[in-house]
């Protein structure tokens, strides 16, 4: 059944007919970007944001989003956080949008689909204007993973005899694993598309691509003996390590021995805290706020997988999302953001699809830059919609692997040729 579902999903690779000049079209109605914004990714535990709570980084980057647009604050219906790890997200989300400018009118709310959780925070805004709910939102994705989460019980007793609901308490890093055995990803694999992560990273962040997409985020870090606070600014991602090389990703020792010897922490997503958001309206409010419009946003879905591979969301929520538009991969696509949680799924979800690798994360991704769980979504909108307007194309494809078995898959319609 598995392999009749997937070689169904995987026939939408291929379409009769290239759905691409419907969803080029400008309508009235559709449903823009009209500014991208995020923080640098700091190191978690130990880089710029790691004594900065959730509330300010929200709380900060949409401040930005009200300066940085110049909107009249009181167009904005509706602000929604994704968030994976804190519980009082949608506390957090409403506090600090008053505080950020926006009028008590504003309402706000969080979503958490786990590493998807930006992306699914996009795509309920959106959803809200294009069935005329509202006409104008923020959607942003946060997460402080130097504040950890709620560690997660074991299910009730009639749950966990469902092997697939056990399978759910599976750590991230074995669920890899099991993607590298099941798929015989080998570590040279994993680590040389990791070396090119770094290696991508390291060139744009020279090259300053990453300039346009960052405001620098001004907080305070505090001295771990002596207590002592000292206020920064940070205007780069600090993941990327510069030099990084196959060579030297192979004397990394594997991560989770426990459960296989191919993950290893120079080729799995770093711990990260950050925050991006994205300004979604009606190209009519747009126009008539006179605000620049970026991108369209054409569409997102969901596909479900094995919990135990969880990793290889990707391979079908792209083709199931691309189906719907009548898009062929190959040719329709331009630009793609797959995130990296791990190098097994990557090379996995590379090979299954047929991606072109100088299309497949210019820039790097989560391996290199990190990867905070919340906001990986809404950053890889920032990050390929910037490159887009770099290398003047047009379709950008976003997706990644969820916790639990998941894959999430977005598709925009770059405008800033």
């Amino acid at each position: 059944m598995a392999t009749e579902r997937l070689n169904s999903i995987l026939s939408h690779l291929s379409p009769s007919k290239s759905g691409l000049a419907t969803i080029t079209q400008k309508n009235p109605d559709d449903v823009v970007i009209t500014l991208t914004i995020r923080t640098p990714l700091a190191k978690g535990f130990k880089g710029g944001m790691k004594d900065t709570g959730l509330d300010y980084m929200v709380y900060q980057t949409l401040k930005q989003v009200v300066q940085r647009s110049n909107i009249d604050p009181q167009i904005v219906e509706d602000v929604c956080l994704g968030n994976v790890n804190n519980g009082k997200a949608a506390y957090i989300a409403r506090a600090a949008a008053l505080a950020a400018g926006l009028p008590n009118t504003s309402a706000a709310s969080s979503v958490n689909r786990f590493c998807s959780s930006g992306l699914k925070a996009v795509q309920d805004v959106a959803n809200q204007i294009s069935c005329g709910s509202i006409d104008c939102g923020i959607a942003i994705g946060a997460e402080s993973m130097s504040a950890g989460g709620e560690a997660v019980s074991p299910f009730h007793e009639a749950i966990m005899q469902n092997q697939e609901s056990a399978d759910c308490m599976q750590p991230m890093g074995q669920t890899s694993e099991n993607v590298g055995k099941d798929f015989d990803i080998s570590r040279e694999q994993q680590d040389r598309f990791a070396a090119q992560s770094y290696q991508r990273a390291e060139k744009a962040q020279k090259a300053g691509w990453f300039d346009d997409e960052i405001y620098p985020f001004v907080t305070k870090v505090k001295d771990p003996k002596t207590g002592d606070e000292q206020e920064v600014t940070l205007t780069k991602d600090e993941g990327p390590r510069h030099g990084t090389t196959f060579e030297s990703l192979q004397k990394i020792r594997p991560a989770f021995p426990a459960f296989g010897d191919k993950s290893t922490g120079g080729n799995s997503s770093q711990v990260t805290d950050g925050a991006a958001a994205v300004l979604l309206m009606k190209r009519s409010k747009a126009q008539e706020m006179n605000q620049p419009i970026l991108a369209k946003f054409v569409g997102a879905t969901v596909a479900g997988v094995a919990p135990r591979i969880m990793g290889i969301g990707p391979s079908l929520a792209i083709p199931k999302l691309l189906g719907k538009f009548n898009l062929n991969l190959a040719t329709d696509v331009d630009l793609i953001e797959v995130n990296e949680a791990f190098a097994s799924m990557a090379v996995y979800c590379t090979n299954v699809l047929g991606i072109d690798p100088s299309k497949l994360n210019v820039r790097g991704g989560a391996i290199a830059l990190g990867h905070p769980l919340g906001a990986t979504g809404t950053r890889q909108i920032c990050t390929g919609l910037s490159e887009c307007r770099r290398q003047k194309k047009k379709i950008l494809l976003t997706s990644m692997c969820i916790g639990t078995g998941q894959g999430m898959a977005g598709l925009f319609v770059n405008e800033q040729l």
